[in-house]
């Protein structure tokens, strides 16, 4: 299929993956090389764009409710 590999062996290598680097980090990872991308196409490309910022408001609700939960245990 992809050069050889079968997938059955994509799928095994995907699970030593999770394993090793746990969900919460490959989400990290992810979210971070999905922003060097875009910031890499803004770069290029000659319009100015302008950043959505709801997503960085969103993920600091997210870390406030969380510490009052942790708190409150």
């Amino acid at each position: 299929m992809f050069g050889g590999i079968s997938i059955w062996q994509l799928l095994i290598v995907l699970v030593i993956v999770i394993l090793l680097f746990g969900t919460k980090r490959l989400k990290s990872l992810g979210s971070d090389l999905g922003s060097a991308v875009k910031g890499f196409k803004n770069s290029v490309s000659d319009e100015p764009v302008v950043e959505d910022k709801t997503d960085e408001k969103k993920d600091a609700e997210f870390v406030e409710t969380n510490k009052e939960k942790v708190k409150k245990d």
